[in-house]
């Protein structure tokens, strides 16, 4: 091979080399180019997340310089740490009472029940609200439910109102229990908890049914029944047919149904209420919400808590 023909393989090899560093590196800075392009798009994302929750509790709290009603709403289970929860519910009532524009007020309730405890906090924080501002009648307006504590919230109220297809009463209480005796025969599993004082594991699951603890679970169950049964009937009062046997005994009823008992006053919605019961179609959302990150961060323990809670103990717990 000749001299010119090594230094033209020379040559491509050098251009083949350089092409080469020079395409790694267009790559390696369109990469960079990518990554700092998403770390920027995470930074914003991230101070967006941190400000909506400030804007929209300025939002919420901006004054408003006209009457109106306030809209309140209960969506969900009914439990502490979630947005239907008591203390949430209250601040928001508190909230609109205090407001001098306020001309009534709408709980909007789509809840299948809950924890009697929460619902009894609503239920007495909204009789001692009504109490304090006798002149700001409360309405409720269930819209796809309002069962078991849903109810029990909205029978504290001046009226309630509901569609024709809307569920309503389910006025009972549930302690809910499980058996697993036969299945650990089967699979050859002992149950070998131990415990100081007799009731201390308390209609275990692992066990037999223990007659004088499910006679004590019902005389529970039966109480929680009762004061649900006298909230309803306080808060209704008249309006409610008792001779109907079955009214109390936790079934559910249409809206329609449930008007023909007394369970509610009327059919209508939100706007109905507002336009032909107050007299006044403005509505403002008074509804506390909680932060996004708190919520999480709160859903995230509970999570955690409920699951160490399950593994480290077998008892049920009455809700």
């Amino acid at each position: 091979m000749d001299n010119q023909t090594q230094d033209q393989n020379v040559n491509k090899w050098e251009r083949k080399t350089i092409e080469t560093l020079l395409m790694a590196g267009i790559k390696e800075q369109k990469s960079a180019r990518r990554w700092g392009i998403f770390f920027k798009l995470i930074f914003v994302a991230y101070l967006l997340l941190l400000i909506i929750p400030f804007v929209s509790e300025m939002i919420q709290h901006t004054p408003v310089s006209h009457h109106h009603v306030a809209v309140i709403d209960l969506q969900g289970m009914i439990d502490q740490g979630r947005p239907a929860s008591a203390e949430f519910l209250s601040t928001s009532l508190r909230n609109a009472y205090e407001n001098k524009k306020v001309e009534a007020i709408v709980l909007r309730i789509n809840s299948p029940g809950g924890t009697p405890v929460q619902a009894g906090y609503m239920y007495d924080e909204i009789v001692r609200l009504k109490a304090k501002h006798d002149k700001i009648k409360i309405y409720a307006v269930i819209t796809d439910m309002a069962a078991s504590g849903g109810y029990y919230v909205a029978s504290a109220c001046d009226e309630i109102y509901a569609d024709k297809a809307s569920f309503v009463g389910s006025i009972g209480a549930i302690f809910p229990l499980y058996g697993a005796t036969e299945a650990m025969k089967k699979v050859g599993i002992e149950n070998r908890t131990i415990t100081a004082g007799k009731n201390k594991a308390f209609l275990d699951p692992f066990s037999p049914m223990n007659p004088e603890q499910a006679a004590f679970a019902q005389k529970l169950v039966s109480t929680v029944h009762e004061q649900f049964i006298a909230a309803v009937k306080k808060g209704r009062g008249t309006r409610l047919k008792l001779e109907e046997a079955d009214i109390f005994s936790g079934l559910i009823w249409t809206g329609e149904q449930a008007l023909q008992l007394g369970l509610i006053d009327g059919l209508g919605s939100t706007g109905f209420v507002a336009r032909e019961k107050v007299g006044n179609e403005h509505v403002v959302d008074y509804t506390i919400r909680p932060n996004m990150f708190e919520h999480f961060a709160e859903k995230l323990g509970t999570s955690f808590s409920a699951g160490l809670t399950q593994t480290l103990s077998s008892t049920p717990v009455l809700k």
